[in-house]
């Protein structure tokens, strides 16, 4: 019975750390991807080839991705689920997102349909009292973790961004990802770094998760395909729950694939946004 109530303890947790977190408060040509290939195949500069990883996104196009947040508070540890498609020059995202299952293997909420917009988080059958019909939006300034990890999913291209803030890199070696072949390196970023070199939409909230995270220090691996492209991007932060006071380590992993498929993200309509009251206990 004890470890039932610590389940559903955690997962109201990973609902107030992540989901509620939020609510309180230019693309480049295909020669810098032919730039990052060289590099990659020359064994150039990890640092400097890494710095340029969301600039080669955005020569990519669009793609699928598939994202994972894993939460490790109170020794306990929850996943959250995202699955969607990202349009990189336009800066916009959808994504299905799940949240864990109760004690009982019963979803406790239905999955949570997530825009990504340059300075913005639209959320969908959020709960907490909004309507079914109705989109939360979150201005990812003013979130003391900068959207990455409100929304129970590190926004594709903030990721690769916060890339921007690399200090170290190395060369790990050669691994496959989802059947293509890649290359593995392994460092640590610095968010206020990423924020000083970040496109001008996402400046505030990086430099607002530099301030809000326990550290601005971001430890990561990343794998890149043949062209610079990111593959596959695990991301580890640490903030404090402002709700109760603990530490609580998260590991962040994007994997981006199908390069070119279509992605056609409409934001919502200033009618279909919420303007109410949400219920700070998530019901």
């Amino acid at each position: 019975m004890e470890r039932r109530q610590q389940h559903r303890h955690t997962g109201r947790t990973v609902i107030a750390v992540g989901i509620l977190l939020g609510l309180g408060a230019g693309a480049t040509g295909c020669s810098d991807s032919r730039a990052a290939a060289d590099d990659v195949k020359g064994g150039g500069d990890p640092v400097a080839l890494l710095r340029r990883a969301a600039d080669t996104l955005g020569g990519a196009g669009s793609s699928k991705a598939t994202t994972s947040m894993e939460m490790a508070t109170g020794g306990t540890r929850v996943t959250i689920r995202g699955k969607g498609v990202y349009d990189y020059r336009h800066r916009l995202g959808r994504l299905t997102v799940v949240l864990p299952e109760d004690p009982t293997g019963t979803a406790e909420h239905q999955p949570i349909t997530e825009l990504l917009a340059p300075g913005a988080l639209f959320m969908k059958n959020r709960g907490a009292g909004v309507p079914a019909d109705k989109w939360v939006r979150v201005d990812t300034a003013t979130v003391s973790d900068g959207n990455l990890v409100t929304g129970g999913a590190t926004d594709p291209y903030a990721a690769a961004e916060v890339l921007r803030g690399a200090r170290t890199a190395a060369y790990v070696g050669r691994a496959e990802v989802g059947g293509t072949p890649v290359r593995h390196y392994r460092g640590t970023a610095d968010l206020a770094a990423a924020a000083g070199r970040a496109s001008a939409a996402d400046r505030a909230p990086l430099a607002a998760a530099a301030k809000g995270f326990a550290t601005a220090e971001v430890p990561f691996d990343v794998y890149l395909d043949d062209q610079g492209r990111i593959r596959k991007l695990r991301q580890r932060f640490s903030f404090v729950n402002g709700l109760q006071k603990t530490p609580v380590a998260v590991a962040s992993t994007t994997l981006l694939y199908d390069f070119g498929v279509p992605a056609d993200v409409r934001l919502p309509r200033p009618r279909d946004i919420y303007a109410g009251r949400i219920a700070e206990d998530g019901h």
